[in-house]
């Protein structure tokens, strides 16, 4: 076969085909992996610069700050000189939604002092989001604030919780802020865990918004969807999940289990169990 011929036969015994490169070329493994600092908060409030250093020691090259706890009652260069002494990162916080209306380019300038890519926002005050026009209220906010953070290159985003999913008149609240929320300004993250705890399926919403979806909270549930419990021990098919995620390697993962009897054995185990997850 002329070498020309070949080509064309190749190419066209894989039309059709949908791959990404890392099946292409076999199974792959997580980068990069994160730790939310909720899951380890108790820790945290402790000793904030020994916690850092030992979930570094673990492995974990990224932590997810909690800007809503004050980073635990230490200033942003507190912060960061710890996070240069260690050697993590942290691409993104998570922080009370009212950051964004008052006070937000002072905020801005802290998320660049710390290395911020992204800011999450995990959930919306509870009064303002029991009907549906309080939530499209909340996705206009973000649509400003969003537009202001783009200017200082940083994006803000929204994080799912368990409750995000329950109808109101016959309307998903989550979706509708999704959709209204503007692409160009805003992005999300998708919490594996909390969608499963709400009764919703995480793979459908990846379907739905995949081009939304930035960041990612790993995230294991019980069988009775009553509990997140340790990575691989429950009900969560994150191998399918993260083969399905297009782009991984640009989008933050971080593990977080809010549930343990050892905040720090618990983080130690997730992370052995998803360095060594191939998918």
């Amino acid at each position: 076969m002329r070498r020309r011929s070949f080509v064309q036969s190749l190419a066209a015994s894989l039309a059709g085909v949908s791959l990404t490169p890392r099946f292409a070329f076999g199974a792959a493994r997580l980068e990069r992996i994160g730790l939310e600092l909720y899951a380890v908060r108790d820790a945290m409030r402790r000793d904030p610069e020994r916690t850092l250093a030992a979930i570094r020691a673990i492995g974990y090259t990224d932590v997810e700050l909690l800007w809503s706890f004050n980073n635990f009652d230490r200033t942003p260069k507190q912060v960061r000189a710890t996070l240069d002494s260690t050697g993590l990162k942290a691409s993104s916080a998570h922080m009370a939604p009212e950051t964004i209306l008052t006070d937000w380019e002072k905020r801005l300038d802290d998320a660049k002092l710390l290395g911020h890519e992204y800011l999450f926002v995990p959930s919306l005050p509870a009064e303002e989001t029991k009907t549906i026009d309080g939530w499209r209220k909340w996705a206009d906010h973000f649509n400003r604030a969003g537009a202001v953070a783009r200017e200082a290159n940083v994006w803000l985003g929204f994080h799912n919780e368990p409750t995000h999913t329950k109808p109101i008149g016959g309307l998903v609240p989550y979706e509708v802020f999704v959709e209204r929320t503007d692409p160009s300004v805003v992005r999300h993250q998708l919490d594996v865990g909390n969608m499963m705890l709400g009764g919703a399926d995480p793979m459908k919403y990846l379907g739905k918004y995949r081009d939304r979806y930035w960041s990612f909270h790993i995230k294991d549930v019980a069988a009775d969807r009553t509990k997140d419990i340790e990575l691989g021990k429950g009900a969560a098919n994150l191998k399918q999940l993260l083969a399905a995620i297009p782009d991984l390697g640009r989008k933050p993962v971080f593990v977080e289990q809010e549930a343990w009897a050892d905040s720090m054995a618990s983080a130690r185990a997730n992370y052995q169990y998803l360095a060594a997850l191939e998918f």
